[in-house]
Order: structure tokens, then C-alpha cells, then sequence
């Protein structure tokens, strides 16, 4: 059963069961608008037939959509307010547990916990279109915990559920040419959050030229939508720079002769499933995708920004790098310095280090690297490979991170320990040039191995 098919099917449903609902008019008084819709989602989970169910869930999510900002926001409060855990099952499965200790008693207690609004979310899914709606609530509900972090916990149980049916066992890869759908192509070129396509033709560029590959992850719910996407080129040896990658005119290298695969741009492209993570699969898929297409490929890398740089750059007051920073703020007064070579070569040297000294060193107050890109990476089982100093001289670029790109190397046989590293002791596992360039670290011993598991 294709989801087109499915999706007609729910619309069906949902036609003849607003024949036996009775549903109250919408308010004209906009006021009032939130509260009514609350009122319908209390309906909703008061037990309704499959048809009847299907539609008011298909009516909620309609008339949802035409709440302004802040009777989105009234409604949201609502749902953190008056649709959690019922107290009262709750104090009735905790008794029976403290009495049995059984496992069916201690199940109870695990179920009456579960705030109500996750069955209300799964009971709005069963509508048509009802997982790209909710996708599309929750990037609004995320907009509005700017100004009210007491939706947070409204927000836990999106992403309790998301987790789940965007588990990576639903996803399918597809790879992205100048034959997928105009549709998609349109939404490649829209949601490309790293390095700007700038039409049609730089699309083609950069997904039909035979060295250069695109894939993305999809779900069933949500048709010829992509979750995420990565451009990758097929090039001689990990590229230093962005600029000869997205080149107008450049020479195409023929697949056979690549020796390396650069991960250049992984892009998000659904704002309401921020959190749930899609990334890491993607790479390590992609990985055995063109391994098996191209088996003399045995380099993997990314080329990636360093976005909150030249943020801690600005603010960096450690005395062992004092220098440095004095050397990196006076230089970028002067806007033409990556343009002569003098000073490019100061600046590319203090960069360096400063970089280096950034991820080796650098935390934030609860201990994490401050690079959310690195953070991905070395999460993911990378190691940092290489400083490029030079890596990006756009406006944007320079903004962000004084032109400073990064190449983090998946190497196979690393991958598993780098990440169990990463995870549980914080070390960011890193090449021997790169450790070598800050004077703020020290020389560190190899960290310790890893307890074996207990049999």
C-alpha cells in the first residue's frame, strides 16, 4: 500500500465521518478560538468511533492552521496545562505497585504517567496529512517557547514521540539528480542552509556533474519531503577550501579517478523535527552507499564550518592564547587582509592555533565543546583532521569564523571509538598536526582505555 493510496483513504474516512459528527461552529470571536479547539482535542480522547475519530482529528488540524501567533500560543499553553499525567491513575498504579511489586503493576505505573497529550498527538496522526502537520505545529511551538519556556514540556513529548516514528528503521535513502521531481529540486535549492544554491543551474552543478553526489533521507508520511540532506564531491584528496568546490568552471574529475569523498553541506530541512536526529545515519549511510559504488574510494571527509568561532574568538579572554586573539581582532579590522599575502600568512598562522586551541580545549559551562557542527562530527565517531585557515572567504564565512573550515575524517576502523570516547569522557579525538598547533594544550597521555564490559 503506496502512502498516496493511504493518504486518500484516511480522506476518505475523515469525508464520512464528519456526517455523524456534530460540530460546534467556529468562534468568531477570536478570543475564543484557542479554548474551542481545546475543547474538541478533550473530544477527541474521550473515545470516538474510527471514522468519527479520523475526522474531528482532521477538523482540529485544519482550524489549527488558522490560529494567528497568539492564539497558537494560547492553545499551545493549554496542552501543557490541562493535558498531562492524570493524577489520580497515577496515585492509583503507584499504590498497586507499592503493594505487588509486580511487573504488570509497575507497567501500569509506567502507562498512567504518560501525559494524555501523547495519545491526543497519535490520535491527530490518524488524520490525513496528520504527521506533517504535527511537524509543522511543533516548528511553531518552538517559536513560541522563545517567549514562554513553559512549553517545554510540551515540546519533550514531541520529541518522545518523533523519535519514534522518524526511528531510522522508517527512513528511506534516495539520491537526488537532475531527474528527481521538480518538486524536490525546488526544496533541495530551498532548504540548502550551508552554502547558498544560487538557482537552477548551480543546483545542476553541484547534483548532476559526475563528481559530484547528493542523497537524502525520506519518510513514508511525508511525500517527496526530505528530512536532511548532504552534497558530497568525489575529489583527489580532502579539499582545503569551499570556493574550488562550488566553482562556476571548474575541471570535473572522472568517478574512477576519485580518491576521496567530501561531505561539504548537510542540511536539515524540517524545522519542527529539530532534535531528532538523522544526521549521523545519513553519513554512515551515504558512506557504504559510495563505497560500494566506488571501491577505490577509501578517504572520507567532510569540509565544514566552524559557525561559533569567531563568536568565542571575540570573547576569549585565556591568557595562554592572549596573543593570538590580539593578533586575530587587529587583523580583522582590516577587511582586504586574506588579499595580501603578508598579512594572510599572520593571520592564517594565529588562526591555526586559535582554532586548534577552540576544539581541544574550549568548553561550554555544562563541559561540551562549544562547536555545534564539531559537536556533531565527533559525536558521530570523526576525528578532526585538519585546520584550513583559509577555508572560507565569503561575507558569510568571514562573519561566522574568520574563513576558518574544518576537514573532520570518518576513518572505519576509529569511528566506533572515537564516538564511545567522545561520549563518555569528553575527549575530542584529533590528528597529531592539529594537537600540535595550539600553545594552550598541552601535551596530553593517550586516554585510557575503556573498561570491558562485566560478563
Amino acid at each position: 500500500m503506496d502512502s498516496a493510496f493511504f493518504s486518500d483513504l484516511l480522506a476518505s474516512i475523515a469525508e464520512r465521518g464528519r456526517a455523524v459528527l456534530k460540530l460546534s461552529p467556529w468562534p468568531r470571536d477570536v478570543e475564543n478560538r484557542a479554548a474551542s479547539l481545546a475543547e474538541m482535542c478533550r473530544a477527541l480522547l474521550s473515545g470516538r468511533g474510527e471514522a468519527s475519530g479520523v475526522a474531528l482529528a482532521s477538523e482540529i488540524l485544519g482550524r489549527y492552521r488558522t490560529l494567528g501567533g497568539d492564539d497558537k500560543a494560547a492553545f499551545f499553553r493549554a496542552l501543557a496545562e490541562d493535558f498531562g499525567p492524570d493524577r489520580d491513575r497515577i496515585e492509583s498504579a503507584v499504590a498497586r505497585w507499592t503493594a505487588t511489586g509486580g511487573e504488570a503493576a509497575a507497567a501500569d505505573v509506567h502507562y498512567a504517567s504518560e501525559p494524555r497529550r501523547q495519545e491526543l498527538f497519535r490520535r491527530l496522526n490518524r488524520g490525513p496529512g496528520g504527521t506533517s502537520a504535527l511537524v509543522a505545529l511543533r516548528a511553531d511551538l518552538i517559536e513560541a517557547m522563545r517567549a514562554d519556556r513553559g512549553l517545554a514540556v510540551l515540546d519533550r513529548d514531541f520529541v518522545h514521540l518523533f523519535n519514534s516514528w522518524f526511528n531510522r528503521g522508517f527512513l528511506v535513502l534516495r539520491r537526488i539528480d537532475w531527474s528527481s521531481p521538480a518538486a524536490i529540486l525546488e526544496k533541495i535549492i530551498r532548504y540548502e542552509a550551508v552554502h547558498e544554491i544560487r538557482g537552477w543551474d548551480d543546483l545542476r552543478r553541484r547534483i548532476d556533474s559526475v563528481d559530484r553526489r547528493c542523497y537524502a533521507f525520506f519518510h513514508p508520511a511525508l511525500v517527496d519531503e526530505p528530512l536532511i540532506f548532504v552534497e558530497v564531491a568525489l575529489t583527489l584528496e580532502p579539499p582545503a577550501a569551499i570556493a574550488p568546490l562550488l566553482a562556476e568552471r571548474r575541471a570535473h574529475l572522472a568517478p574512477d579517478k576519485a580518491r576521496a569523498a567530501t561531505f561539504y553541506s548537510i542540511s536539515n530541512c524540517q524545522k519542527g523535527l529539530a532534535g531528532v536526529s538523522f544526521g549521523n545515519f545519513l553519513i554512515k549511510q551515504v558512506l557504504e552507499e559510495i563505497r560500494r559504488e566506488l571501491p577505490k574510494i577509501e578517504t572520507f571527509v567532510t569540509l565544514s564550518p566552524v559557525p561559533d568561532f569567531r563568536a568565542w574568538v571575540e570573547s576569549c579572554d585565556d591568557p595562554a592564547v592572549e596573543k593570538l586573539v590580539k593578533t586575530v581582532r587587529d587583523g580583522a579590522l582590516d577587511g582586504e587582509w586574506a588579499e595580501r599575502p603578508e598579512s594572510a600568512a599572520g593571520m592564517s598562522k594565529a588562526l591555526e592555533a586559535l582554532a586548534a586551541t577552540y576544539f581541544l580545549k574550549a568548553r561550554r559551562a555544562d563541559g561540551r565543546v562549544v562547536d555545534s557542527v564539531a559537536r556533531f562530527h565527533l559525536g558521530n565517531g570523526a576525528r578532526l583532521e585538519r585546520i584550513n585557515p583559509m577555508g572560507d572567504l565569503s561575507e558569510k564565512g568571514l562573519a561566522e569564523s574568520f574563513g576558518v573550515m574544518v576537514n573532520y575524517q570518518y576513518d572505519l576502523a576509529e569511528i566506533e571509538r572515537n564516538h564511545e570516547a567522545f561520549a563518555n569522557q569528553g575527549v575530542v579525538a584529533a590528528s597529531g598536526p592539529v594537537k600540535k598547533l595550539s600553545p594552550a594544550v598541552k601535551a596530553r597521555a593517550p586516554a585510557p582505555a575503556l573498561p570491558a564490559p562485566s560478563a
